[in-house]
């Protein structure tokens, strides 16, 4: 089982987002637990105050180091020994089916979520072992992040999925984007669905996939191409992607 601490100002988030759907399922089979810590319990004013204005002045708060150090503690006594700590942050590497795989076959996991300018630098220092980020933009806070994180870690999961089959298919699994799908009727608006697809060949469907992924690929996204040596097979079928 995966066990998941987010460290967050809104817990609220976290747990209506991940009751649903593959992790819904996967946390009432037992596959993965989530929890989340709130720095505000454990500010010391009455006020609950986790924020403070930055040295050297300038617009915004920052999260101050007390509050979000003692829910770090906390968080990190619930789980599992060495399960690793992530900040999530504008500045951390990008995160990728790679790191999904890697961190799902974790024990553990913390996610700390910052809020406002972002957190007391020292946080970073003392605790983290690696930042990350969904992408080069900027949003109000990490919980969204951590949900992204969670859903895509459970995907993985064995038995979260109806079809184990899937998350091997999904897109940048394999360093491509998925193929188009379709399903019942078989004509809509005039447009039909791909020959291959309705005469039951399992190898051309296979092959027409692939090549649709490598195409699709070659067209969105060629950069995830450079990463990936393809076979003489798959060199063959991007050339005749098309045609």
């Amino acid at each position: 089982m995966l066990d998941v601490r987010v460290v967050t100002l809104f817990p609220e988030i976290i747990g209506a987002a991940t009751g649903y759907g593959v992790c819904g399922r996967a946390i009432e089979r037992g596959l993965v637990r989530v929890g989340a810590c709130n720095p505000r319990d454990y500010a010391p004013d009455a006020h609950q105050t986790v924020d403070d204005r930055p040295y050297g002045g300038g617009p915004g708060m920052v999260l101050k180091y007390a509050p979000v150090s003692a829910a770090i503690e906390a968080a990190r006594e619930a789980l599992p020994a060495a399960s690793p700590i992530v900040f999530l942050s504008p500045q951390g590497s990008r995160f990728d089916q790679s790191a999904a795989r890697r961190l799902s076959r974790l024990p553990g996991l913390m996610l700390v979520a910052g809020r406002y300018e972002g957190f007391d630098e020292r946080l970073v220092e003392e605790y983290a072992d690696e930042e990350l980020s969904l992408g080069d933009f900027v949003m109000s806070g990490g919980e969204i992040a951590a949900i992204a994180i969670i859903d895509a870690l459970t995907r993985l999961l064995p038995g979260a999925l109806g079809h184990q089959q899937s998350a091997a298919e999904d897109s940048f699994s394999d360093s491509l984007l998925d193929c188009p799908h379709y399903t019942r009727p078989e004509i809509i608006e005039g447009r039909r669905v791909p020959k291959v697809l309705l005469e039951g060949n399992h190898e051309e469907i296979r092959r027409w996939r692939l090549q649709q992924a490598l195409g699709r690929t070659r067209e969105r996204r060629p950069d995830l191409l450079k990463s990936r040596s393809l076979s003489e097979t798959e060199r063959q079928l991007l050339d005749e992607y098309g045609q």
